[in-house]
């Protein structure tokens, strides 16, 4: 499909997706998520040989959240009550596409510029390794509008930084700078803001390089987040038989043996 709301850039192994709707900061409206869901869903068949996608977004920030003005959560048809269902369209297209995002099946790395705002904070962090702009920060924007966290936050805040500090972004909605992100272990890394786009390229394609078993590692890890301790252990048992079964196992294991880097297809 032709997209009006993001660009995607294929260069080796490593595909860009864009979010491109700079005059509204890349507000997440429903016409940007399904082109969203689109783009992943096509790169996920490995067809165009990419194994690690990064997700930015294009000028003075990374997404604004949803699109108030028109297509987001808040603007859906009336009820019978006369007023509209705000989670109508987290259940149609937001849920469905950060899950997307969850199970996909090669490394994400997101590479935040500016602000990453309501749904914005959300995808910014999906990224299985999240980059961020000196200036960038992360807003969970929704009491200021009388809405609750959506998007995953209310999953991923606790488990990334503390019931506490998850209970501070979202009741009180202030912004948090990329520099105490890192700090509180929200995102991975903090580059200069022109080197940003280098700094994700860089991590992308070392991801790109590396063995297939990178998604069976971010699967289970995905999966450690609800699994119990005896669950998790027998994920990385039957996780392991499929690991060992790859060309990238044989090539890893005579490699060391050789004493050499090892040269991984993917497979």
């Amino acid at each position: 499909m032709g997209y009006q709301k993001i660009k995607v850039a294929i260069d080796g192994k490593v595909a860009t997706i864009t979010l491109s709707d700079p005059a509204t900061l890349n507000a997440a409206g429903l016409e940007l998520v399904v082109e969203l869901a689109e783009a992943f869903g096509k790169l996920a068949s490995g067809d165009d040989g990419v194994r690690a996608v990064i997700l930015t977004g294009e000028g003075r920030g990374f997404c604004s959240g949803a699109n108030l003005s028109g297509g987001g959560p808040a603007a859906r048809p009336n009820q019978a009550d006369g007023r509209p269902d705000a989670g109508s369209a987290l259940e149609s297209h937001y849920n469905p596409f950060v899950t997307v995002m969850r199970d996909f099946p090669m490394p994400i790395v997101t590479a935040i510029n500016g602000v990453a705002a309501g749904v914005g904070c959300s995808l910014a962090l999906m990224g299985d390794i999240v980059v961020a702009a000196e200036s960038a920060y992360f807003l969970q924007a929704f009491r200021r509008i009388g809405l609750v966290p959506d998007g995953g936050s209310t999953y991923l805040l606790p488990r990334l930084i503390g019931r506490a500090r998850a209970m501070e972004m979202t009741l009180l909605g202030e912004r948090v700078p990329a520099a105490k992100a890192l700090e509180w272990g929200l995102i991975n890394r903090v580059a200069p803001d022109a080197a940003l786009i280098a700094e994700a390229r860089a991590l992308a394609e070392n991801l790109a390089d590396g063995p297939s078993s990178l998604a069976l590692i971010r699967r289970l890890m995905w999966q450690s987040l609800d699994n119990a301790w005896a669950e998790q252990l027998r994920a990385e048992r039957e996780t392991q038989k499929i690991a060992g079964k790859t060309d990238d196992f044989v090539e890893g294991v005579k490699a060391f043996l050789e004493k050499r880097p090892a040269r991984f297809a993917g497979n």
